[in-house]
């Protein structure tokens, strides 16, 4: 008798709140490291999608190139679930993507190939899922090379010249105007990340591995799984 009523005092108050509309049934699956994870997840894609308009509305002929009939169609395009992260064209994924998006002889859309780059080390970095529960798992390691990811794409971006010295991409401004928001979406991508990679390593007692290497010279980090 005491067990049944210990049990109805636990389940009880949740049944509570799924009725008052608290939480969804769902959310009985989910542990609270979970629960951060979908909001650092959808944080981290929503200032990507953010990224993305912000370097078509400075490059419009970006999503012209791409044959979309306007910026809104090219980003609808870009973040549809369908796409799994990947370009039609060969090697237009992850940091090959990315790549591509800033080699002067490529003439497809800059915008889609480094968004694709950038959106499928992310999504490999939360194990392909937009939502998680209690049998998932996240690799801290993945999530903090997905950050290092980031901060090099970043860096490839801002320096990337056509051999007249015009950038591939215009992002950041110094003159005439200062405009440093680009680098400011980056870093809280990367902070994003990082936070996430240190939750989920104490919450898993994991020990990241940390990359020493020049921005200037680095080379993608790999993400597990992807």
């Amino acid at each position: 008798m005491r067990a049944l009523l210990v049990l109805l005092m636990l389940v009880l108050p949740l049944t509570a709140c799924v009725s008052t509309g608290t939480f969804g049934p769902e959310q009985l699956f989910k542990s609270d490291v979970d629960r951060v994870a979908d909001i650092h997840r959808r944080e981290a894609f929503a200032g990507l999608r953010l990224l993305a308009e912000k370097l078509y509305r400075r490059n419009p002929r970006e999503w012209r190139k791409g044959g979309q009939a306007s910026m809104d169609a090219a980003l609808a395009r870009l973040f549809d679930p369908a796409t799994a992260w990947r370009l039609p064209e060969p090697g237009g994924r992850g940091g090959e993507a990315i790549l591509l998006a800033l080699r002067e002889d490529w003439a497809g859309d800059r915008v889609a190939a480094f968004v694709v780059g950038l959106g499928g080390m992310m999504h490999g970095a939360f194990n392909g899922k937009t939502e998680f529960f209690l049998l998932d798992e996240l690799d801290p390691q993945s999530l903090y090379n997905s950050a290092r990811n980031v901060e090099i794409a970043a860096w490839k971006l801002t320096h990337a010249r056509s051999a007249d010295g015009t950038p591939l991409l215009l992002s950041n401004e110094m003159t005439p105007v200062q405009n440093l928001s680009f680098e400011r979406e980056f870093g809280k991508l990367v902070g994003n990340l990082d936070l996430l990679s240190v939750i989920v390593a104490e919450r898993t007692n994991r020990t990241i591995a940390k990359a020493i290497q020049s921005v200037a010279t680095a080379v993608f980090l790999p993400i597990a799984g992807f």
